[in-house]
């Protein structure tokens, strides 16, 4: 995708730099089509400037946050976007108030707002790169509560000795409660059901190993 505009000056040169300056990059990235070529006229009369239009491709990034501008102005939700990007991954946070509208139950909007960022920041390239989003640091406070449930589901598989099946959750929330789980000794996890209904079972080893036993 490409932004650009149609400037006039005295030459090409000049153009090419006014342009470079409305869509606020360097002169150095634009890429130029010449519209009119400048003309002397004859004796200083007809004289016309250079027609250019000016343009540059948006980075990943400045699609993902032009995609969030505008979806945050159709929703008038005043929201403050922080993007990192590098060459395989882009960082995006969201800040402001009443952000709870864009998390959703156990991050399911964040989620879809991921995905749809990823999908934008991405379409039409032969690539991929990889696009995660956050809310008000709500990733890192969710991991942070998944790794206290993980141990402490853990601890009353070993002290009652029966196996705990968690509530549905997505893949990487998935992988956090294996994650931690895999530190702790004496107890395992393993997965069960199919799609959203896909849950973590937290299990004593010596009752894994029975059950796969009998199998």
């Amino acid at each position: 995708m490409k932004k650009e505009t149609i400037v006039t000056a005295k030459t090409v040169e000049a153009a090419k730099e006014i342009g470079a300056a409305e869509l606020g990059v360097s002169v150095d990235i634009v890429e130029i089509e010449v519209i009119e070529e400048p003309s002397k006229g004859f004796l200083g009369f007809g004289a016309s400037d250079a027609k250019v239009k000016v343009s540059y491709e948006l980075t990943r990034g400045e699609l993902a946050r032009d995609f969030l501008e505008k979806l945050f102005g159709n929703m008038k939700l005043d929201a403050k976007l922080d993007i990192e990007e590098k060459d395989d991954e882009i960082n995006v946070k969201i800040s402001g108030d009443n952000m709870g509208i864009l998390i959703g139950r156990h991050g399911e909007i964040l989620d879809s707002l991921q995905y749809l960022t990823g999908f934008a920041a991405n379409n039409g390239r032969d690539d991929h790169t990889r696009v995660t989003v956050d809310v008000e640091n709500y990733r890192a406070r969710r991991e942070d509560a998944l790794r206290i449930l993980a141990k402490r589901m853990a601890d009353k598989a070993k002290k009652y000795r029966k196996s705990f099946t968690l509530e549905p959750m997505p893949a990487y929330e998935r992988r956090i409660i294996h994650s931690q789980v895999q530190e702790m000794h004496g107890v395992t996890t393993y997965s069960i059901g199919q799609g959203n209904d896909r849950r973590v079972v937290i299990a004593v080893e010596k009752m894994r190993k029975q059950k796969n036993d009998h199998k």
